[in-house]
């Protein structure tokens, strides 16, 4: 039924010849006769006059950033293809492609010395980001400069005595290969960051890419060569002492000191040959039969080890051993986190019952209830100590505080963090463990999910990697814990559960020792040391740490969907927008039946319950397709599924959140149990070996991947997302058994993901592991003529996630205003978009905000004309929840689209990609009765379209009063605390990278935005 629609993959083999890309890296011939440049991912080569490029490298190379040997005879380039950039070099006939480094460190930008003898390159192998020198004759490595800094893009000088590079992004130095010296050639102006250095002829002047906010200058020394060019930052060649060859506004160019400029043409043809078409498994969106909860949410074993608390269906829940589980708190609200106090006695978790997320006591005795805080922050993710007296907690914010459970007194511990794991106490009490992403070197914010351990008396901070050159499989429940004899920290890792010696200080000590040979997540110990529980592909695994073995405990759970109101109901509609063409239709019904639309009709429909909308518009619900609910969903609670709905959105879908977290949410909106829009979801994206965000997991073998497809499979997801750093191989594999399987597969990658079978490009330039997108130029975000004809041929979506459109609210404040806003957004999140209200199109960013959202827009308008799927997606929470959708919409209608058209990109475009179009999207016979009741008219008026009176999901209406009524007056707003809090903020500095932690939670800066 629903969703079985085939993919469009596997339609006739295409072609397009791209003459037009972003971001090109291109290398002049010794001779002076052939360029090299890197388009699609490949090498190619090129006459200097122009003309058909010859491709040199495949698709599994990955291959860019390429320069030529002196000798004119090979090249050597950067390659991702073992999943790090490596340096390779290959012959400029296609023969012998060779690696030349290997390891983890990323090893990129590569130049010959003068002489052939040398390669210069940039690497943060080591953990240090330093310049680095290749021996070509025998291999030996030489590190240039000294300590971890931003360093990049080395060059040569001439007579090849020196080699220059950009420091930090400030200025331009220049070392002695010889004797070490370091001098300074150019410094920036203040608001500018410096690129691509290179030496002229002579070794007298430096010509390098200047830019600030959405304006990059080809400039040398300090003179500026261009103006109103989108110059991108890549180092450009000399032709002679008075040309250089350099790359902008899509193009190989040539350019005179005195001025003139020349384009250099290019022809590159790529096949668009796709897999088989594939048949989508689509969700069964009606049906009520019992179904097996597989989403299973922090579980945690009592002391005894004997009982199991954990969050299901949005209630939390205690299984005894051998009985069926009972629920303890299931009131509506968000419930979350248990965690048993150390007699067994009672739990500890938070609860948004009083309107933000406060830590509460429930008595396992009595039954009884009490709240533990009351403060203006969210109080997160509980952990009771040893001895009872103490509570470890987070924030919104990523800090973690201790609460004296006897004064009320609160401490924090560790300055806030970008998205830690929870905390877990050491048996005596004295330090507190969490997982935390360390950045691999100073180059860039990508790293490893380590384990932190902080001393609650010394506040001193410590960072260890689980293992040699290894990650935390992720910060969601996979440790660290310990064991209650303080030898060990338990950890998840490889989707495995380890063993780690550790000594008194939470030092490790030894290697880590396998404990599963399956996957294991959401890891618990009981206080004896006996058991470790952990998930397994949905079901709840008991692992005998004593060698008694491995058993599954029974949830004996199941969940029904909510049925659709029974009857008949009809809509009398106003107008009605129908999902398509561009004019309403006036004085309509919209027959319902059991949930689903029977009849649209002119007025006069007789018989069954009637809905009075004639003052309204009715639409189809909105559709969001790309967001994260768990970016920030402990700390949004219950109030978000209800801002979704009271801003229209009636399907929502996440490209990667935390897998349990997702399906639990799944389960719970599909039976009732939370307010909220039908969800989609898939778990954590796969990632390379390297990661950043809560919400992906690291790869790192082949074994692993294989692991977690099938944890993947097993909870069912929607969507299989392969994340920045995957490298090819893998995410081919990813591709093929997700459509075996009939999931459809999302990167950020445009090419050659055209071609491997991938169904949609997630963002128009998302994070890449470049550094750079290939789809948007680095400073002013436009994109050229090869992705738009590569999104058209493939038949690839592409989401809008218009996140840097805050100009929107300089002209127009109503949604920051509305009321919907400032009941439902916690307080810390209204502020937060208050400030970015008034700072909107005047801050320092406001520039680049205004280029990136005009080139996003003129991106989509393009593919959308050219014929491509462009369906809306938010990025929420990284953008703001529930009113984003309505951003994304205006962002497109400001720059180009009609309402209509942008109103399709929420309905019927976003449906066909869900591969639910028969089912959503359209307000027609055979459709789920998914509506929206707006005041205005928003063909004419896109702002029209945030104007909801009511919705409708699959037949059930809610009406804004009742969706907001629950955060007007708390439930538990008036239970009071047994003690009055007493703040205390001295706190431990998460060594040098707390800042650059806190920094990164500014959606600019985020990987699967937009990188710069």
């Amino acid at each position: 039924m629903a969703g079985n629609a085939d993919s469009a993959a596997g339609a006739p083999a295409a072609h397009i010849t791209a003459r037009e890309g972003a971001n090109l890296a291109v290398s002049l011939a010794p001779d002076g006769r052939t360029l090299a440049f890197d388009a699609l991912n490949a090498i190619w080569l090129l006459p200097v006059a122009g003309g058909t490029a010859r491709r040199l490298t495949e698709d599994g190379l990955d291959a860019t950033q390429p320069h030529w040997a002196p000798d004119g005879q090979s090249l050597v380039f950067q390659s991702f293809r073992e999943g790090a950039y490596d340096l390779w070099r290959i012959g400029a006939d296609g023969s012998g492609p060779h690696r030349l480094t290997d390891g983890p460190g990323y090893d990129q930008e590569p130049k010959f010395s003068p002489d052939g003898r040398f390669v210069a390159f940039a690497s943060d192998r080591g953990n240090a980001g330093r310049v680095w020198l290749l021996d070509t004759r025998t291999g030996a490595l030489r590190a240039l400069t000294q300590g971890d800094r931003n360093v990049a893009m080395p060059t040569w000088s001439p007579d090849g005595r020196q080699v220059a590079y950009t420091a930090d992004g400030t200025a331009v130095e220049a070392v002695d290969i010889h004797t070490g010296t370091v001098r300074t050639l150019v410094t920036g102006p203040a608001d500018a960051t410096l690129y691509a250095p290179s030496f002229s002829p002579d070794g007298r002047h430096v010509a390098h890419v200047r830019v600030t906010g959405p304006r990059a200058w080809l400039v040398l020394d300090d003179r500026v060569l261009t103006d109103g060019e989108d110059v991108f930052p890549l180092a450009p060649c000399w032709l002679g002492a008075g040309e250089l060859l350099y790359t902008a506004d899509g193009h190989i160019r040539r350019r005179t000191l005195d001025g003139t400029r020349t384009d250099i043409p290019f022809a590159a043809e790529v096949s668009l040959a796709r897999p088989a078409p594939y048949r989508r498994r689509g969700p069964d969106l009606t049906s009520t039969r019992p179904q097996d909860v597989l989403g299973i949410a922090d579980p945690v074993l009592s002391p005894d080890g004997r009982s199991v608390a954990f969050r299901a269906l949005n209630a939390l829940w205690v299984l005894r051993d051998g009985e069926r589980p009972r629920r303890i708190a299931g009131d509506g609200y968000w419930n979350a986190s248990p965690d048993w106090s150390p007699d067994g006695r009672s739990l500890v978790y938070a609860s948004d019952r009083a309107g933000t997320a406060n830590l509460w006591r429930h008595d396992l005795t009595t039954g009884a209830r009490e709240r533990l805080t009351d403060l203006p922050n969210a109080q997160l993710a509980p952990r009771w100590s040893p001895d009872g007296t103490r509570i470890a907690y987070q924030d919104e914010a990523g800090a973690t505080w201790v609460l004296t459970v006897a004064d009320g007194s609160v401490t924090k511990v560790v300055q806030e963090l970008y998205q830690p794991g929870p905390p877990a106490w050491s048996p005596d009490g004295r330090l507190i463990a969490l997982a935390a992403v360390a950045p691999y070197s100073r180059r860039s914010s990508n790293g490893h999910n380590q384990i932190l351990t902080v001393d609650l008396d010394s506040r001193e901070v410590r960072y260890q990697a689980p293992a040699p050159g290894r990650s935390l499989s992720t910060r969601s429940g996979d440790g660290p814990l310990w064991t209650p004899d303080g030898r060990h920290l338990i950890v998840g890792m490889e989707s495995l559960a380890w063993r780690i010696p550790v000594d008194a200080d939470g030092r490790i000590t030894g290697e880590p020792e396998g404990l599963t040979g399956e996957t294991a997540d959401s890891l618990s110990v009981d206080a004896r040391g006996t058991t470790l529980l952990y998930l397994s592909d949905g079901r709840l695994r008991a692992h005998g740490l004593d060698g008694s073995g491995t058993r599954t405990v029974p949830t004996r759970l199941t969940w029904t969907r909510r049925p659709a109101p029974a009857g008949r109901t009809v809509v009398r509609a106003g107008a009605l927008w129908d999902g398509t063409g561009d004019r309403l239709r006036h004085d309509v019904d919209i027959v319902v039946e059991d949930g689903r639309i029977t009849e649209v009709a002119r007025r006069g429909v007789r018989g069954g319950r009637t809905v009075d909308a004639s003052a309204l518009t009715v639409l189809p619900g909105l559709i969001d397709t790309h967001n994260h609910w768990h970016w920030h969903g402990p700390q949004w609670g219950d109030r978000q599924g209800r801002t979704w709905l009271a801003y229209g959105v009636t399907t929502s879908r996440t490209p990667g959140d935390p897998a349990y977290q997702m399906v639990e949410n799944r389960e719970a909106l599909a039976a009732g149990a939370r307010v909220g829009p039908r969800y989609f979801g898939s778990g954590e994206g796969f990632e390379g070996t390297r990661g950043q965000h809560r919400v992906m997991r690291p790869v790192f073998s082949r074994a692993q991947l294989d692991r977690d497809l099938r944890r993947a499979l097993a909870l069912r997801y929607d969507l299989l997302k392969s994340y920045i750093r995957l490298p090819l191989d893998l995410e081919r594999e990813v591709v093929e058994r997700g459509h075996a399987a009939g999931v459809p597969v999302t990167s950020h990658y445009l090419y050659p993901a055209a071609r491997t079978g991938l169904d949609g490009m997630e963002h128009t330039g998302g994070g890449n592991r470049l550094g750079y997108s290939r789809t948007l130029s680095f400073a002013a975000g436009r994109t050229f003529q090869d992705s738009v004809d590569l999104l058209a041929a493939s038949g690839m979506w592409i989401s809008t996630t218009t996140l840097f459109a805050t100009e929107l609210f300089a002209d127009d404040r109503s949604l920051v205003e509305d009321e919907r806003t400032r009941i439902l957004f916690p307080d810390w999140e209204y502020e937060r978009l208050r400030q970015k209200a008034d700072a909107a199109g005047s801050g320092p960013d406001a520039e680049l905000d205004h280029a990136w959202t005009t080139g996003d827009c003129d991106m989509l308008l393009r593919v959308h004309r050219a014929g491509g799927l462009v369906v809306a997606g938010t990025d929420a929470a990284l953008d703001d929840i529930g009113i984003s959708i309505h951003q994304n919409l205006r962002a497109l209608v400001k720059y180009g689209f009609a309402p209509w058209e942008a109103l399709t990109t929420a309905t019927g475009n976003a449906a066909r990609c869900l591969g639910l179009a028969g089912e959503l999207g359209a307000v027609a016979p055979g459709h789920l009765a998914d509506l929206v009741f707006v005041a205005g008219d928003p063909l004419r008026d896109i702002g029209a379209a945030a104007a909801v009176r009511q919705v409708m999901s699959s037949g059930r209406l809610h009406t804004v009063p009742e969706l907001l009524e629950p955060f007007r007056r708390p439930a538990g707003a008036a239970e009071r605390v047994a003690h009055p809090h007493r703040v205390r903020t001295a706190a431990a500095t998460a060594g040098r990278d707390a800042d650059h932690y806190w920094h990164e939670a500014d959606p600019r800066h985020q990987g699967c935005c937009r990188q710069r």
